[in-house]
């Protein structure tokens, strides 16, 4: 706790100047975000520092591995969507992006067999959530040798799940219908800090190229 108390102190003395007026606009305007951005809640994926966003720009839902429920899980198990239809109808979010990443506890807790620990009911429920991501890699990536690389096949199809569950939400298919909405699959690779984005062409992961100049 003295290690946040300190960074808040640090916040107003050396960077809060920078966004002082930032902070008023927003203050007085609202919010007014480009993206909703669904990403794990593990510490080391910082949506806004691994985009470098400004305050005010992205909408962010972190919850334990990313995963995007379907429109009809109600109750405990799907606060997401209350985020997801303020986003989308509320907020008129332009994007929404769900970004897994390497290395996810919760994607490698999915792949374990069941537990008898009764200790974590709420998390066992939750993953039960993405129940169909297994399946597909007991049916797909059989041939994968590693715990590791079994992992990352698993975060990556939870995306595409989570993608797919989306497109499940009334506010988001009447807004893709009218083209105002776009969704977007990323992948961050921890090691490197590198982002992945899926290319439905291809059906691959490909690292996000810089634009143009």
């Amino acid at each position: 706790m003295q290690r946040l108390i300190e960074g808040v102190h640090r916040f107003h003395k050396e960077e809060f100047g920078r966004y002082s007026a930032l902070f008023r606009k927003l203050s007085k305007e609202g919010q007014n975000p480009h993206t909703l951005f669904i990403t794990c809640a593990d510490s080391r994926v910082l949506a806004e520092l691994v985009t470098q966003s400004k305050p005010g720009d992205l909408f962010v839902v972190k919850n334990i591995g990313n995963i995007v429920p379907p429109a009809s899980a109600v109750g405990s198990t799907n606060s997401t969507a209350a985020a997801i239809e303020f986003a989308v109808e509320v907020l008129r979010v332009n994007d929404i992006v769900v970004c897994g990443h390497s290395q996810c506890g919760a994607m490698t807790a999915l792949l374990e067999p069941p537990s008898t620990n009764v200790a974590l009911p709420h998390l066992a429920q939750w993953l039960k959530l993405a129940t169909p991501v297994r399946e597909i890699l007991e049916k797909d990536y059989a041939s994968l040798a590693t715990p590791d690389e079994r992992a990352t096949a698993a975060a990556e199809e939870n995306v595409l799940f989570a993608l797919e569950n989306l497109r499940t939400y009334p506010c988001v298919q009447a807004r893709l219908a009218d083209g105002s909405l776009s969704l977007h699959g990323w992948f961050f690779k921890i090691a490197t800090a590198e982002l992945f984005a899926f290319d439905p062409e291809s059906r691959q992961f490909q690292k996000i190229a810089e634009p143009a100049a």
